[in-house]
């Protein structure tokens, strides 16, 4: 964030990319009202979740990943990705939460999946790592099933590299589709002391 005005929260609170990473152990994410707003933290009660255990893949998916019809990468255009997660007439993506995602990419915290027709972006999603939790954001798409197999394929590198959970923040029809379900904050605070140890998500080679 070198060369950017200090990041203020809703409360006025210089907020910097460790702190980020603290409101997350903490069981917080930020949100903002509109794309040029200020952000506030929320600590939902209920959180949607994703285990290994758990996952299902609709048979119809599975035929459509297996035709390839998208490449898939990592980490080659987070910048992008956020922003096309952010462009839509209403969005909870402000600046500031931009910026501090991007600082934390840059940091090897922070990742995106991406999905190709030829040379053109398609779809993805990004989120951050902490510890052995991926806490994903928010995704997009502008080819049919391109951000399903964004989530697809970062399934696969999460149980890979030995992360343990995938922390889908609010339960969704589309996530409910691979087996997210519903739990306590307290089940989740439980989760993530389980799974503190550190992981780094590598791209398949």
């Amino acid at each position: 964030m070198t060369g950017r005005a200090v990041v203020l929260d809703g409360d006025g609170t210089p907020i910097t990319p460790e702190l980020v990473l603290e409101a997350y152990r903490r069981r917080c994410f930020p949100m903002a009202d509109s794309r040029h707003g200020r952000f506030h933290w929320y600590r939902p009660q209920v959180r949607a979740v994703l285990s290994w255990d758990r996952i299902t893949v609709p048979r119809s998916l599975r035929k459509v990943a297996a035709k390839q019809p998208y490449r898939i990468t990592m980490d080659r255009a987070f910048e992008r990705v956020i922003a096309a997660c952010a462009d839509r007439s209403e969005t909870w993506i402000c600046r500031d939460i931009e910026a501090l995602y991007l600082a934390l990419h840059q940091r090897s915290q922070a990742h995106s999946v991406e999905a190709w027709d030829g040379d053109e972006l398609v779809g993805g999603l990004y989120g951050l790592v902490l510890g052995g939790v991926f806490c994903g954001e928010s995704m997009f798409h502008r080819r049919s099933d391109a951000s399903k197999l964004c989530v697809l394929h970062l399934l696969e590198r999460l149980q890979a590299c030995g992360f343990g959970l995938l922390d889908c923040q609010q339960q969704s029809a589309h996530m409910g589709r691979f087996g997210a379900y519903e739990i306590s904050d307290d089940a989740y605070a439980e989760l993530l002391a389980q799974y503190s140890a550190e992981r780094r998500l590598l791209a398949s080679a």
